[in-house]
């Protein structure tokens, strides 16, 4: 007995231990970068332009980076401008470090893995330093916040009242969080699709009433473009595009990239419409990721979620190869300094795009998981629920007990 009690307990230790060796690895690396937090300033311009009734768009940061989101993301901003910077800096990453257990643990939840204290704090521990996860902190993004918000809302019971706002609020920070929207709407959840939309299109109209002339601009122009958020063909941007680019060595890869967005949209939609409610949520968000102009690394932080769905499968050593790529960081290490991003060889290629390279291998996976189930009869099930603490991994009400696993 005294051996069952001391194991656990051993293990919390460890964990506990990992974790606070993790926090201070990272601590050191934010002084020694003085947590540059680029984009929290950012956010903070915007939100002083708001405040003062500057031109929205016509504000840069020091580094310069201009404003690139949404009006009514510049409201939520006012309150950055109320710290001093140093201030801000620290609680944005002390923010986004508590925004990253919460992630783990909602994942888990959606996985429908134990939430057990060990496993949870060693997979924060871990996904510090996930590059996603870790450049979100580095930069100060709000990445996490908003895939928490997504994920949370998407996996209540699909009577709760108001499901979907928080999506559409979300979507209003980030409009391509607006793919979920229709995810809801083509999987048949109407009613918590329609209360997203909703929410979306208040998100518009607010903006449009606080800061009609930025709203004009957004919504007809800078949405469309990709100039503001940095050119398509870096190694930070690891969307299709930003592929595509790189692989045919131009600025503007034209038809290629649009056919290979037309391509992927649909085929990610249908895949989203007919897969597993988890599967279905990893793919939309996959789909949307790679079609945007634009994708930073950062963005790809929906990585959590998706190891915790591989590692509850039982596919731990998918997990580990996937968790390794997210680890290496490769697209840091090739050259990509000025234009070279656009001389690479083609064995460079897949170190210079390790996101959309993982991301269509997802859709490929989930694709073909989902194909022996379009025989089968029987409702989709719905997604997993934040509220479901049970230990084991359980098949949701209505979904085939189907073993897809290669």
């Amino acid at each position: 007995m005294k051996y069952r009690n001391v194991t656990p307990r051993l293990l919390t230790a460890v964990s506990v231990g990992a974790l606070a060796l993790s926090l201070a690895a990272l601590l050191a690396l934010c002084v020694a970068q003085r947590i540059p937090v680029a984009d929290t300033l950012v956010y903070r311009v915007e939100g002083a332009a708001v405040a003062n009734g500057a031109d929205l768009y016509g504000t840069v940061t020091e580094w310069p980076l201009p404003a690139t989101s949404p009006p009514f993301a510049a409201i939520l901003f006012v309150p950055t401008t109320w710290l001093p910077v140093p201030a801000l800096k620290v609680v944005f990453v002390a923010g986004n470090a508590i925004l990253l257990a919460l992630l783990v643990r909602l994942s888990c939840r959606f996985a429908g893995l134990p939430a057990r204290t060990p496993l949870v704090i060693s997979a924060i521990a871990a996904g510090l330093w996930l590059e996603p996860v870790f450049q979100t902190l580095l930069v100060g993004q709000l990445n996490l916040a908003l895939v928490c918000l997504v994920l949370w809302d998407l996996s209540r019971d699909e009577e709760a009242i108001g499901k979907g706002f928080a999506l559409g609020v979300a979507a209003g920070v980030k409009p391509t969080a607006a793919v979920f929207i229709v995810h809801l709407l083509i999987t048949g959840r109407v009613r918590a699709g329609l209360t997203a939309l909703a929410s979306f299109t208040g998100t518009v109209l607010l903006g449009a009433l606080v800061l009609p002339h930025a709203s004009a601009e957004f919504w007809t122009r800078r949405i469309f473009g990709t100039g503001p958020a940095g050119h398509a063909w870096t190694v930070e941007n690891q969307s299709l595009q930003g592929l595509f680019a790189r692989v045919l060595h131009t600025s503007e890869p034209g038809a290629a990239w649009v056919l290979a967005v037309a391509l992927t949209a649909g085929a990610g939609l249908w895949t989203a419409r007919r897969a597993a409610p988890e599967w279905g949520v990893l793919v939309a968000a996959t789909t949307a990721l790679l079609v945007s102009p634009v994708s930073p690394s950062h963005h790809w932080v929906w990585c959590v979620p998706v190891l915790a769905v591989l590692i509850a499968e039982g596919r731990t050593r998918t997990a580990a190869v996937v968790a390794a790529v997210l680890v290496a960081r490769t697209l840091r290490l090739v050259p990509h300094s000025d234009s070279l991003d656009l001389q690479l060889p083609w064995w460079q290629q897949p170190l210079a795009s390790p996101y959309p390279l993982l991301g269509l291998a997802l859709l490929a996976f989930a694709g073909w998981r989902t194909a022996p189930a379009l025989t089968l009869p029987g409702p989709r099930g719905e997604y997993p629920r934040t509220d479901d603490l049970s230990t084991s991994p359980e098949v949701p009400a209505g979904r085939p007990e189907v073993d897809c696993r290669p």
